[in-house]
């Protein structure tokens, strides 16, 4: 081995190894080791910061915009509310939202659609009186498995098509991983709602979290021309139960009716009153095409709509609202702030929300600009609670933003515009569509990732230019040596997904594709199996929690422990390597 192949292989291991030990966050070890490299003189100068511009940095960082403004325009509200059901059986449950992440996942960011998904499947395990645990696992498989199936679904495609494209002269399209992809991804699924489920350990329900959940009291306004003007109440009751919410009354003319509210009929104006939380009470309100409980928030909503933020504060006892009410402080017209709701540890709110009086202890939710949330909170006086990124849906946008996103991918997949630049086109019209807010834009990028992947394609250029990639494809065709192409193909599955398992995947398939491209080249065969053997198992990491982001994610609220996740995770990884290697020999021939 030359100076060169030792240092890097010396960084690499190093990198894996503090990846492995987790005492330093993924990004700064990159970086870190990214800069030894130039320092050391393995890694040109001019290349050092070259994976900060490369396609797939810019691709995975505007997907993930992308994602939050699916999220924020309320697309996803139109799948989930209307397939998820909490009374289904178990298995029915996995299977439908297993299903519902896959697809999601194969067109956004697989970790997106899972934490869009997360709090849905929690929500629903708690209606049901189930352990949240029985059906996150399957869940964050279910997204990892769909993201298999396109370009944009998962980083791995995305890092492997634009290595194609230096090595090869062109990259895999959209759907170019979809034979291969979705078969094992419709294998995998199939085996987590049959199968998998009843492989992990039943610990009974787990506590929600540590964190606040308040449930508010608030008031939701039929707009004029609604659609449900003349129902009665009680027809609002099964939409407000599939949102988690409860409606507890009704306000008309400025005066609360109690009792007969449930037959009342409901007329232009009309507000009615309801007990939830934050993230439910926008759900319900998008779902229905509410208003706000009074004109004043819907003007405010009209002038500022794409600088406002949802926060949650305290009223301590010596607060500036604190005894007295949103409408009397003039906290609308002084603060242009508005009072959606008041949590009052389960005792009762018998007035309108802007005319109750605000007692010490009380959690206010605020719809503020977003640009003056810390100096409203302090002009009240309030302490805030934890930050939970809470938005407001823009309910009215779902089928634009379905619709520009659809459109870009179409033009992409029949190659029509460059992908990076068409995914690029739909961030710039959800802004200015206000779909998405300019002042939200940068803070749904993960930027720990961005600069992992910026800081690691470098240092693969590096080691495939120093011969480094080519010393470890050797000896994998040695190890092979005599095997049938089947045998060779299932040699790098297992040891691209034992990467996968046990570090960061992008960073694996950064590494594991060159390596891919090396052997073919070695075998005088075509690389395409090769990168889409990489491809599948760099993204089939199923074993521990820290293989994959969507895992470590469900970590926590599910009660896991690290020793859990083998159990469906094991014989995931045999299904998913006795299906793919077979789909890749018929679909992308040696």
């Amino acid at each position: 081995m030359t100076t060169d192949q030792i240092i890097l292989f010396a960084l690499f291991a190093a990198v894996f190894g503090m990846l492995l030990w987790g005492r330093f966050r993924y990004d700064l070890v990159a970086f870190s080791a990214l800069l030894i490299g130039v320092v050391l003189g393995v890694v040109p100068v001019d290349d050092a910061f070259a994976g900060f511009g490369h396609p797939a940095t810019i691709i995975v960082a505007l997907v993930l915009v992308v994602s939050a403004g699916l999220v924020r325009s309320g697309a996803v509200f139109l799948i989930t509310r209307t397939l998820v059901d909490a009374s289904r059986g178990l298995g029915a449950h996995i299977a439908l939202m297993g299903g519902i992440g896959a697809v999601l996942s194969a067109f956004m960011n697989n970790v997106a659609a899972l934490a869009l998904l997360m709090p849905v499947d929690i929500q629903t395990a708690r209606k049901a009186g189930r352990s949240v645990g029985l059906t996150l696992m399957p869940l964050s498989f279910a997204t990892i498995l769909g993201g298999m199936a396109t370009l944009i679904g998962t980083p791995p495609n995305i890092i492997i098509a634009s290595i194609r494209q230096e090595t090869l002269g062109e990259p895999f399209s959209m759907f170019d991983f979809a034979p291969v992809g979705g078969i094992a991804a419709l294998a995998g699924l199939a085996f987590v709602a049959l199968v998998g489920w009843r492989l992990i350990p039943n610990r009974g329900p787990q506590s929600e979290s540590s964190e606040v959940l308040a449930e508010y009291i608030a008031e939701l306004t039929i707009p004029p021309e609604s659609a449900h003007i003349g129902k009665r109440v009680s027809e609002m009751y099964e939409a407000a139960e599939k949102s988690d919410v409860a409606i507890i009354g009704l306000i008309r003319d400025g005066k609360r009716r109690y009792g007969r509210s449930a037959h009342a009929t409901l007329k232009d104006g009309d507000a009615l009153v309801l007990e939830a939380r934050p993230e439910a009470l926008d759900e319900f309100r998008a779902a229905l095409n509410l208003d706000f409980s009074d004109t004043r928030r819907q003007e405010l909503l009209k002038a500022e709509g794409d600088g406002l933020e949802v926060i949650e504060v305290v009223a301590p006892e010596n607060a500036r609202i604190t005894g007295r009410t949103a409408q009397g402080l003039g906290l609308a017209w002084r603060q242009s702030t508005v009072l959606m709701g008041i949590s009052r540890q389960g005792r009762r709110i018998t007035e309108q929300v802007r005319k109750t009086e605000v007692e010490a202890g009380d959690i206010l939710l605020l719809l503020c600009p977003r640009d003056r949330s810390a100096d409203v909170t302090d002009w009240l006086g309030c302490l805030p609670l934890a930050e939970r990124g809470l938005n407001v849906t823009a309910n009215d946008k779902a089928w634009l933003a379905i619709g520009l996103f659809a459109a870009a991918v179409l033009a992409a997949s029949v190659g029509l515009i460059y992908l990076p630049i068409a995914l690029g086109l739909v961030v710039v019209a959800y802004v200015l569509t206000k779909i998405m807010p300019i002042a939200d834009l940068y803070n749904h990028i993960e930027w720990p990732v961005v600069v992992l992947l910026g800081s690691m394609i470098p240092l693969g250029s590096a080691l495939e230019t120093s011969g480094g990639t080519e010393l470890i494809a050797d000896a994998l065709i040695q190890l092979t040596n005599g095997l049938p192409a089947w045998a060779i193909l299932t040699v790098l599955m297992v040891v691209t997904m034992t990467l996968s398992d046990v570090l960061n995947n992008t960073a694996t398939a950064i590494v594991a594709a060159p390596v891919g491209i090396q052997m073919a080249r070695t075998l005088e065969v075509s690389p395409d199996p090769f990168l889409m053997t990489v491809a599948v198992a760099a993204s089939a990491a199923f074993l521990t929690p820290i293989g994959h982001k969507n895992n470590t994610l469900v970590l926590g609220p599910g009660g896991y422990r690290f020793g859990d996740y083998w159990r469906m995770g094991l014989p995931l990884e045999i299904l998913i390597i006795a299906v793919t290697v077979p789909s890749i020999l018929v679909f992308w021939p040696l």
